[in-house]
C-alpha cells in the first residue's frame, strides 16, 4: 500500500515518461520538461525537473506555482478526491489497487510547509526594493502611458534583480519592476518581477521576463484597495498594465491583477462587494479567468460586469488611442452611478 509520498517518488523515477503523458504539450529541453502551464497548455513558463534530486518537481514560473508529478496528474486529469489522483497513478505505473486509503490531508500539509519558504523570500525581496519615482522601472511604466504608477505602494524597483535561465541555469541581474501581491488583510504573500533592459528598451532580451514569487492563489497585486474594510465597487483582471492603465483614468476605484488566467478566476473577493467589473483580455485563457470569476461572483451573489477594450487590451488602447477616448468607452460600460463616482467629469 503507497502513500502519496511514495507515489510521487515512483512518478519521479520516470519523471519524463510521466510528462509525455500528461504534459504532451511540452518538450524536453536539457534537464527540464518545459511547457505553458500545468494544464498541459503549449508555452514555456513551467518546468519540471526530470533529473536529480529534485526529479520530478515544478515550478510555474509565470504564477510561482509549484508541487509534483501528483499535481500534474490532477490537474491534467480534472481530478479532486486524492482518492481518484492515486487511482490514475497506479494505473498508469500499472501498480495493483490497494485497499482504500486517504493520503490528501498529509500531501496538503506537505504542500504547506513547502510554500512558506517562498513567501518569505518574496517579502526579503520586497524589502530590499527602493519607491519606484524616477528609476527606470517608472520611465517603463511611462512609455507605455502610465504615468501615476509611483503612487501605487505595491509597486517597487530593484536595480539589480537575481535572473536564473531556466535551461541552461546560468545566472545574471537585470533591474526589474517590483510588485507585491497581497491577501485580503494587506500582508505580502508573493511578489511578481518584470526584468527590464537596462538600457531603456523595454522589457530585458531573456525567455521569459516576468515571474511570479509566493503565494498567488486567491490573492493579486491591488490598488487603491483599502485594508480591511467593505469594498463595494472593485475592478479586476490579469496583468499589471492592464489593469494600472485602468487606474490611470479610474484612481479612485479599488483594483486588483491577479496576473493570470487561473489565478483571476481564483480571486478572493473582498468584504461587502457588490459589483466587480472584469478587464477582459482577447486570448483564450483569458476568456477562461473571466467565465470563472463571473461564475464565483454570481454565486456569491456579486454582479459581475465585463469591461471589454477597443484594441487588443486597455494598456493599447491608453496608448494608441489616448486616456480621453479610453475614459469615454468606460463611461458607456460602467453603471451610471459607477461612472458619476468613478470617471471624471
Amino acid at each position: 500500500m503507497l502513500a502519496a509520498s511514495d507515489l510521487a517518488d515512483r512518478l519521479a523515477q520516470d519523471a519524463e515518461a510521466v510528462c509525455r503523458h500528461y504534459l504532451s504539450a511540452g518538450r524536453r529541453a536539457g534537464n527540464y520538461w518545459l511547457v505553458g502551464d500545468v494544464a498541459n497548455n503549449k508555452g514555456r513558463s513551467l518546468y519540471v525537473h526530470l533529473t536529480g534530486p529534485r526529479a520530478g518537481r515544478w515550478t510555474d514560473a509565470a504564477t510561482g506555482q509549484f508541487g509534483d508529478l501528483l499535481d500534474v496528474v490532477r490537474e491534467t486529469c480534472g481530478l479532486v478526491d486524492f482518492r481518484d489522483v492515486a487511482d490514475e497513478v497506479r494505473q498508469f505505473l500499472s501498480l495493483p489497487r490497494p485497499e482504500p486509503v486517504s493520503s490528501l490531508r498529509r500531501h496538503a500539509q506537505n504542500s504547506a510547509a513547502v510554500e512558506r519558504p517562498t513567501a518569505e523570500r518574496a517579502r526579503r525581496l520586497f524589502r530590499m526594493t527602493q519607491p519606484l519615482a524616477g528609476t527606470l522601472a517608472d520611465a517603463y511604466l511611462r512609455k507605455r502611458g502610465i504615468l501615476r504608477a509611483s503612487t501605487h505602494a505595491a509597486l517597487r524597483f530593484h536595480p539589480s534583480c537575481y535572473y536564473r535561465d531556466l535551461v541552461t541555469a546560468r545566472t545574471t541581474s537585470y533591474p526589474a519592476l517590483i510588485a507585491a501581491v497581497t491577501e485580503p488583510a494587506g500582508a505580502i504573500t508573493g511578489v511578481h518581477r518584470s526584468w527590464l533592459d537596462p538600457d531603456g528598451a523595454g522589457k530585458a532580451k531573456v525567455n521569459d521576463p516576468r515571474r511570479a514569487l509566493g503565494g498567488l492563489l486567491g490573492n493579486g497585486v491591488r490598488f487603491c484597495f483599502p485594508v480591511n474594510a467593505p469594498v463595494p465597487v472593485m475592478a479586476a483582471g490579469e496583468g499589471l498594465e492592464t489593469m494600472l492603465s485602468l487606474s490611470h483614468v479610474m484612481p479612485g476605484m479599488p483594483m486588483v491583477a491577479a496576473l493570470t488566467a487561473n489565478h483571476l478566476a481564483a480571486f478572493r473577493f473582498p468584504p461587502g462587494c457588490r459589483r466587480i467589473y472584469i478587464a477582459a483580455d482577447a486570448d483564450a485563457a483569458g476568456r477562461h479567468g473571466i467565465e470563472g470569476l463571473s461564475r464565483r461572483a454570481q454565486e456569491c451573489g456579486i454582479l459581475p460586469l465585463v469591461l471589454s477594450p477597443e484594441l487588443g487590451d486597455f494598456n493599447e488602447d491608453l496608448r494608441w488611442l489616448g486616456a480621453d477616448r479610453l475614459t469615454a468607452s468606460l463611461r458607456a460600460q460602467l453603471t451610471p452611478e459607477d461612472a458619476m463616482a468613478y470617471l471624471p467629469a
